[in-house]
């Protein structure tokens, strides 16, 4: 479509997307960029021009002069171009990333609703609150049964606590004191004799004494002898 129609209603053309209209503008950055050091290295030959011929040939020096004049307001009305360009890059850019961040919190709240639609609060804290009852109930029932009813019941703490401290004191005497453990003690034997015995060594005193039947013996005859 030409200008003028575009400018007397013609027919309305659809508007290019946030990344289609990005991609061209730095296109046109770059475009704009290439032609700033075509036009910065025409600038640099004129001068050198002006140089060469400022005693030789003024005529050609004020001419390179003002060729060069004309490349630099180019050169600066491409570098207002340039800001100006990316200044609406960056806020398309900008547009862009807020489009998507949209989109994105949206697509969140829409399931963050669904995700919420069978839900109801009350019965939400209704059912909290079964919760909380049937772990009071587990809480109890464990208690109940980690408690020895039946076991131990009738056992004495203080009694346990001073059989321990005797056991603990007899064990310090043994091992650190040294006192001895006390021994039983036996009966003493008795001096004199049993009536028993005492009958058989009178009966042998009473006795006559016998001549041995081996008074023939000569072994024997020594033995006496010496004993006498």
């Amino acid at each position: 479509m030409s200008f003028f129609g575009k400018m007397f209603g013609g027919k309305k053309e659809v508007a290019p997307t946030t990344g289609e209209a990005i991609q061209k503008l730095r296109e046109t950055e770059n475009m704009l960029i290439k032609k700033q050091e075509f036009l910065e290295s025409k600038i640099e030959e004129e001068l050198n021009t002006a140089r060469k011929n400022a005693s030789k040939n003024k005529r050609v020096a004020l001419q390179a002069l003002k060729k060069k004049k004309r490349l630099e307001k180019q050169l600066q009305q491409i570098d207002g171009t340039l800001s100006t360009i990316e200044m609406q890059r960056e806020a398309l850019e900008s547009a862009n990333t807020n489009t998507a961040v949209l989109t994105t919190m949206k697509n969140a709240a829409d399931a963050l609703k669904s995700a919420h639609q069978n839900m109801d609060v009350d019965k939400v804290h209704d059912m909290m609150d079964d919760i909380a009852e049937q772990q009071d109930v587990a809480r109890e029932i464990s208690d109940a049964i980690s408690n020895p009813v039946a076991f131990g019941a009738d056992l004495d703490d203080e009694d346990l606590e001073r059989e321990l401290d005797e056991l603990e004191q007899e064990n310090f005497d043994k091992e650190i004191i040294g006192i001895p453990e006390p021994t039983p003690t036996l009966p003493e034997a008795p001096t004199e004799d049993l009536p028993e015995k005492a009958k058989e060594k009178k009966k042998a005193a009473l006795a006559p004494a016998t001549k041995p039947e081996d008074d023939d013996d000569p072994v024997m005859q020594q033995l006496l002898s010496w004993a006498n």
